[in-house]
């Protein structure tokens, strides 16, 4: 199964589906980005279909509902956070704290006010 996101006038994603890969072979019967565009403005009559991967193999993010197709970066970027310190990483195309997340596998939330991760509970994730 191949996945393609629906992007708006605003580059921004309204839908995501799935195609059959059957519906993406092309006459050599190689998997075509293009010929699933295809499919999809023959079933929907509207142009504005991307590839993404659920693996994120391919745009560096798995489109949702709500990203931003960056046609430059050719990446799907997520919304940014509510928080005005946070920064988009031009590399992995992920928003940012200015503070990277602790590794000591409890649960923090990002508190805005104090620039720094605010310890939720002690339950290792990683256990």
């Amino acid at each position: 199964m191949a996945h393609f996101a629906k992007i708006d006038s605003n580059n921004i994603v309204t839908n995501v589906i799935r195609v059959a890969d059957g519906d993406l072979l092309d006459a050599e019967g190689n998997e075509s980005e293009q010929v699933g565009k295809d499919f999809l403005y023959s079933l929907f009559g509207e142009h504005g279909w991307v590839q993404t991967s659920i693996n994120a193999n391919i745009r560096k993010n798995y489109a949702g509902v709500g990203y931003k197709y960056d046609s430059a970066k050719d990446a799907f970027i997520p919304p940014k956070p509510d928080y005005e310190s946070w920064t988009l990483n031009e590399t992995t195309c992920q928003w940012e704290a200015p503070v990277a997340y602790p590794t000591d596998g409890n649960l923090y939330n990002w508190n805005e006010e104090n620039q720094q991760w605010t310890y939720v509970r002690g339950e290792f994730i990683n256990e």
